[in-house]
């Protein structure tokens, strides 16, 4: 292992079903500690057995006031350690331990001034008010603390909210009702690292040099001379596990790229560049035509899905088939998908991805699992791949679906059509580049739609397709809001696409926002 036990020092965070949550565990690593989340009524053998130096309570969306209500394990208030409720967590804090809380007529939601009236390690010497002692925060709650628990003080209060900070000097409990994890939150990232470096007594050992150090020896442990094979998609999750099993395991590990025909322009070009000279085995498996077939006479977007995940693990199991004493499969599974998965098993997602990995391969096809970024954050995976030197362009791409053009061609999948998407697709990533709005929008893309307009080019009418484009900013693409790109570099884009690309007569801008639309189309 590496030289420091990255995991010897870390945070427990009970997850009370906030949209935030990860946030707060995203916070926490940046910091520079390490992390977890669990179900708030998770078996309480396995709370106690993950050794936490301090415990996050997080928000959630029941009220403390109804009965059967969420409630943290009282061992978490007996443990000896820190403890920060945020919000829901505050609320069912101050109850279990013999305070109160009350609905509230008035709803508190957006920015909120709070007041800061006492000592607290967490709150000292911060300020977003020169010359008094008032913080700029998030607040989203109704209920609202009407009685703190004994052996508890009055740290902080907005007008409307008399308990906005609480804290327990002796057990070094904390509760706060705004959201420190949110950037709204101004001093937010301050107040978590306090928690964690100062009243934990934690170190910052969780670094992207020491993690890629831990993965590389724990990859060693776990594989040990077998041989390994990857489903590399040139996406940044498969390209990251990619260069951490070339680094530990070097030639034993053998990656397939499959060129579904369904990429952007020249992707597939950039993918083998990249790999091909690296000390692995790289196999490029050319099943565009495969795939176009398999796609031929469907419209559906979730019968166009399943057709190409189909074809996918069709086409990579004949792969796997001829090498030979593979035992292992890497996948580029990352720790969201393992919270959504478990909270699947329990009920408590709305939500699976179904073309992640390579899942359903045939029964011949028997192999271990080998997962190096399934304890990471994609923003950790970003930051990781840059240390192993990959290129900031290709780490900082925007989210790519899996089933790739196919669902950015509306209705049937066509040669022509995608060759007509990909062209338009590159002239707008290379405006959004050259304007620097690449890096200000979360997702930008291009749809193909597959209906003509009638059009003028020169003296000539012209009857060609149609091509929406689209740009998104959010924070956790749970709800999005369109991108207010300017209209001299829309229409630069459109008059580019429109006479560079013969077969296009129109471009227009989706100005719909998440919900009530998705951020895709299909």
């Amino acid at each position: 292992m590496s030289s420091q036990n990255i995991h010897s020092e870390k945070i427990l965070i009970l997850d009370f079903g906030s949209q935030v949550t990860q946030l707060i565990a995203r916070r926490v690593r940046e910091i520079g500690v390490y992390c977890e989340i669990y179900p708030f009524d998770a078996d309480l053998n396995l709370i106690k057995n993950f050794g936490a130096q301090g415990i996050i309570l997080s928000g959630g969306p029941e009220s403390t006031t109804e009965a059967g209500s969420p409630r943290a394990p009282m061992w978490v208030f007996d443990a000896g350690v820190p403890v920060l409720g945020i919000c829901y967590g505050l609320q069912t804090m101050s109850v279990q331990l013999g305070g109160k809380v009350q609905g509230s007529s008035k709803r508190e939601y957006g920015h909120a001034t709070v007041e800061i009236k006492a000592e607290c390690p967490l709150f000292d010497n911060l300020t977003d008010h020169e010359g008094e002692h008032k913080l700029d925060v998030w607040m989203s709650h109704g209920d609202k603390v009407t009685a703190i628990p004994d052996g508890f003080v009055t740290v902080g209060s907005t007008d409307t909210c008399p308990y906005a900070a609480i804290y327990n000097k002796d057990k070094k409990f904390f509760g706060v009702q705004f959201h420190p994890e949110v950037t709204h939150s101004k001093q937010g990232g301050e107040i978590l690292k306090r928690f964690v470096l100062d009243v934990c007594g934690l170190h910052a050992l969780w670094s992207p040099n020491a993690i890629i150090e831990d993965a590389v020896a724990r990859i060693r442990e776990q594989v040990g001379d077998k041989k390994v094979l990857l489903g590399l998609s040139g996406g940044v999750d498969s390209s990251v596990t990619a260069l951490l099993l070339q680094k530990a395991i070097g030639k034993q590990l053998t990656c397939v790229f499959v060129d579904n025909g369904l990429l952007r322009l020249n992707e597939g070009a950039q993918v083998k560049e990249m790999f091909a000279p690296l000390d692995l085995n790289f196999v490029y498996a050319d099943a565009s035509d495969r795939f176009l077939d398999a796609l031929k006479g469907i419209s559906d977007p979730e019968l166009k899905r399943k057709a190409i995940g189909k074809t996918f693990i069709d086409v990579f199991a004949d792969e796997a088939r001829k090498l030979e004493g593979v035992e292992f499969l890497a996948q580029g599974t990352i720790y969201p998908d393992v919270i959504e998965s478990a909270a699947a098993k329990s009920g408590k997602a709305h939500v699976i991805k179904s073309h992640h990995n390579v899942g359903g391969l045939p029964k011949d096809l028997k192999f271990k699992l080998v997962e190096p970024l399934r304890e990471l954050f994609k923003d950790e995976v970003r930051r990781i791949g840059v240390a192993l030197g990959l290129p900031e362009a290709m780490v900082m791409r925007h989210p790519f679906p899996g089933p790739g053009l196919g669902v950015r061609v509306l209705g049937e999948v066509k040669k022509e059509y995608l060759d007509l998407l990909r062209q338009a697709d590159a002239i707008f990533m290379e405006e959004l580049n050259k304007s620097g709005w690449y890096q200000k929008v979360s997702q930008a893309f291009t749809v193909f739609l597959p209906v003509r307009a009638v059009g003028v080019m020169g003296d000539h009418r012209s009857y060609d397709y149609v091509v929406s484009l689209r740009a998104v900013k959010t924070i956790d693409f749970m709800t999005a809001k369109w991108a207010e790109l300017p209209y001299d570099l829309l229409g630069h884009i459109s008059n580019r696409i429109i006479n560079e690309i013969n077969g296009i007569s129109r471009v227009v801008y989706d100005i719909s926002g998440k919900p009530p639309a998705t951020i895709e189309w299909e």
